[in-house]
């Protein structure tokens, strides 16, 4: 981690001159003029700042809970043992120190891989949590603020805004307060309630000091949507915050805590949080769907700086979305948009950045109308186009489409297992353009291994696909099919996942 350095402003900093008075809180100036009579100037003082946070605590501690994630004893001590930090120098607050610390027990008993924090959202045991806090996850146990404790179980994740949402069996619960992170203002007080290594219920103050902040090229490299807008503040956060939450002072969720800036992996003076924005539209999407709802506008774009305005003649604006490529069948090509138009708006919403634009889309599903404001030749143009999702159309994904590789999978009863002679297996079904079918996979092919892993479930796929793609010392991203079509005849597949 690169130290900078930083100018330290002190009271030393504010001169006043050697003759100035100070009554009642002003300064009075008592320099003479030039027929000695003095000039009196006075500078009013704001009051001093007072911040009650008790509310805002107390309204909060009891929706916030404690997550222990538990895996069976032969894949904890596998091949990956120990803590990994999914973004280098950026640190998940996943509790490694748990992971170091557990006793040997009986390979039938599960052992402790993680702790984390999540956030109720309903009275009937809804409850919001980081991606990273339940992946891999054989059991997950939930500590309540009374410490009841309940089993729960997974409704569904999403790894690219690092969001999941489990259930608890329970009623009565003090669900959140949800607010807009999108009326947050820079220097405005939040707080961070969560459980820091174990320590439940653990309540930090900082203030918002950037808004739509994204964490780099290293996590785009490990989550290929790139999908990140972060709140960033100096709440103290450490293991064991992740999936906590992050309110105002009106005891409103406005984020979810997710990352710190860290090289030792506890807390450095930097925190980042998932705003609420894109929150609440992702646990609707699991909560309906089972999986996420995602509209893209179909470009390829960049950032646009100083220099790229200067080398182009941009001139109309300083901050927006170059575009630098559009695809077929997208939401861009209606929109009409070209290789170096400027957006600068969505819907209304200005847009600076990059992240800023993750941010807006992620508010909205395929299917759904938008207006974008962009620059071309230095004139402005808005223009309505509706969304469309990455296979180019505006259909709904339900849970089992796995858009990725362009099919979905289905599970098979027992009597088709019986009539094929298999244990398990699932059946490719809604092939569309994508990974599979450039393979030659055709619809209604029963898979029964990948890579030699037996596949039971859609899940089962998307674990499979998800270890191969974060990977990074494997450079042959490829799934081998092993299966069975329904007329009996046996195939085996090469499929490219990084075409």
């Amino acid at each position: 981690m690169k130290v900078k350095y930083l100018v330290a402003v002190t009271a030393a900093a504010v001169m006043i001159p050697a003759a100035a008075m100070v009554y009642n809180n002003t300064v009075t100036n008592t320099n003479h003029t030039e027929n000695n009579q003095p000039e009196f100037i006075t500078i009013s003082r704001a009051p001093s700042f007072e911040t009650d946070f008790t509310k805002a605590a107390e309204s909060t501690v009891n929706s916030v809970v404690c997550i222990k994630s538990f895996v069976d004893r032969s894949q904890q001590y596998g091949g990956n043992q120990g803590y990994m930090d999914p973004f280098g120098m950026f640190d998940f607050f996943f509790g490694p120190q748990q992971r170091q610390q557990q006793p040997q027990q009986k390979k039938s008993e599960p052992v402790q891989s993680g702790l984390g924090s999540g956030v109720i959202l309903s009275e009937d045991g809804f409850i919001v949590t980081n991606n990273h806090v339940v992946d891999g996850a054989d059991r997950l146990e939930v500590l309540l603020n009374d410490n009841s404790t309940y089993d729960a179980r997974i409704i569904g994740t999403d790894e690219s805004t690092d969001l999941a949402l489990i259930k608890i069996d329970a009623k009565g619960l003090k669900a959140i307060k949800v607010g807009d992170s999108e009326t947050l203002r820079l220097g405005e007080w939040v707080l961070a309630v969560g459980n820091p290594f174990g320590f439940n219920s653990t309540v930090t103050a900082g203030i918002v000091s950037a808004k739509a902040r994204s964490l780099g090229a290293d996590s785009h490299r490990r989550n290929k949507m790139g999908i990140e807008a972060f709140i960033q503040t100096d709440a103290a956060l450490n293991p064991g915050n992740s999936g906590g939450a992050l309110v105002n002072l009106n005891g409103e969720l406005v984020g979810i805590n997710a990352a710190i800036y860290s090289n030792t992996g506890s807390y450095s003076g930097f925190s980042f949080a998932i705003p609420t924005t894109i929150m609440a539209k992702v646990v609707a999407d699991l909560r309906e769907y089972g999986t996420v709802q995602r509209a893209v506008l179909g470009i390829t774009v960049a950032d646009l700086t100083a220099e790229i305005a200067k080398e182009k003649g941009i001139t109309a604006t300083k901050a927006g979305v170059l575009v630098a490529g559009v695809a077929d069948r997208s939401t861009a090509k209606e929109l009409d948009l070209k290789e170096d138009d400027v957006i600068v708006a969505i819907n209304g919403t200005d847009i600076k950045n990059l992240p800023e634009l993750h941010e807006q889309l992620a508010k909205y599903r395929p299917g759904q109308e938008i207006t974008v404001s962009y620059y071309r030749d230095n004139k402005k143009i808005t223009k309505k186009a509706t969304l469309r999702n990455t296979q180019g159309d505006t259909a709904i994904t339900k849970k089992g489409d796995f858009s990725e590789v362009g099919c979905a999978f289905m599970k098979l009863n027992s009597d088709t297992l019986k009539e094929l002679g298999i244990s398990y297996g699932v059946k490719v079904t809604g092939l569309k353009n994508g990974p599979f079918k450039n393979a030659g996979v055709k619809e209604g092919f029963i898979i029964t291994e990948i890579n030699e892993r037996p596949v039971k479930s859609s899940e089962d796929v998307e674990n499979i696909y998800n270890r191969i793609m974060k990977d990074d010392s494997n450079e042959d991203k490829v799934m081998i099919l092993k299966g069975i079509y329904t007329n009996g005849k046996k195939e085996y597949y090469a499929v490219n996942l990084a075409e």
